[in-house]
């Protein structure tokens, strides 16, 4: 991990110190915080768990309106709320259950979120930290991510951020947040919509839901092309195969999902029930045969 210039207030992620580092030594018993950022990644959270359970309060403000797109792990390439990895390896990725849950308890007790009601107005990064009376912070270009916060294996964003070392300009600088807090014109709260997205990452949810959930959030294009030839299969009469043909990407995330999900009882194809749609094992069967 990059060590800091000596005297130095900046915090690049890469020849002169992490934002992380700089939390956790600012990070005490009953810290309260106030922080803006266009992202919030539960493996950031992991990552800083130890510190971020210390605190008595967060106050985080999503600088995007678009935040439910950023808390989901499969959208990372996408600009729009991440809760996900950056790039973490598939260990971490197998962790997500786990993780999602930890920090969603942990948001239930400690943590207010808001977000900014227009796209493109705030584009400031900012970590305030007030521990008995003593303040301080780091603003610039970092999100609340793994890479963004210098956390990443060899694989961190070059940043510029630097420590505001004026207690004048420290008290100034929450004052702002708090302005943008409060005002109903500029933010709304949705602590509650985020929570209910992270639900949706560590519940266990029946095959036939998974499978139908994906169906229904197919791109139109997708929903409208030409049935391709079936290889010599004849999926059975009904089937929803025999309706769309997901594209390879979504076969290969069901596959994934199957993985997770307890195996029903094998059922053959001879042996389909006359009612495919309420059946789990069906399901199960045809996601196999995707």
């Amino acid at each position: 991990m990059p060590t800091p210039a000596t005297n130095s207030g900046l915090r690049d992620n890469h020849t002169r110190g992490t934002v992380a580092d700089f939390l956790k030594g600012e990070i005490r018993d009953g810290s309260r915080l106030s922080v803006v950022s266009a992202y919030f990644t539960i493996f950031a959270y992991d990552a800083l768990k130890d510190c971020l359970d210390r605190i008595d309060h967060l106050d985080f403000l999503f600088g995007e309106p678009s935040f439910v797109n950023r808390l989901d792990p499969s959208k990372t390439e996408k600009k729009a709320f991440i809760i996900d990895a950056d790039g973490l390896e598939l260990a971490n990725k197998l962790q997500q259950k786990r993780v999602a849950k930890e920090c969603a308890d942990w948001i239930e007790r400690k943590v207010d979120i808001k977000t900014i009601k227009q796209s493109n107005l705030l584009h400031g990064k900012m970590y305030h930290v007030a521990t008995a009376g003593v303040e301080d912070a780091i603003l610039g270009s970092s999100n609340f991510t793994v890479r963004g916060l210098g956390l990443g294996n060899g694989d961190n964003n070059i940043e510029m951020n630097l420590i505001v070392d004026g207690n004048r300009d420290r008290q100034e600088l929450k004052q702002w947040f708090d302005e943008l807090w409060s005002n109903p014109n500029l933010v709304k709260d949705v602590k509650q919509e985020v929570l209910q997205y992270l639900k949706q990452l560590y519940e266990n949810n029946a095959p036939e839901f998974i499978y139908y959930k994906t169906l229904f959030h197919f791109p139109q294009r997708s929903r409208r092309r030409p049935l391709r030839p079936d290889a010599g299969r004849n999926p059975p009469r009904g089937s929803v195969r025999a309706v769309v043909r997901p594209p390879r990407r979504i076969r290969t995330r069901l596959a994934l999902l199957r993985i997770e999900a307890a195996p029903p009882p094998a059922v053959a194809p001879a042996e389909e029930p006359r009612s495919p749609a309420t059946s789990a094992a069906v399901i199960h069967w045809r996601l196999h045969n995707l």
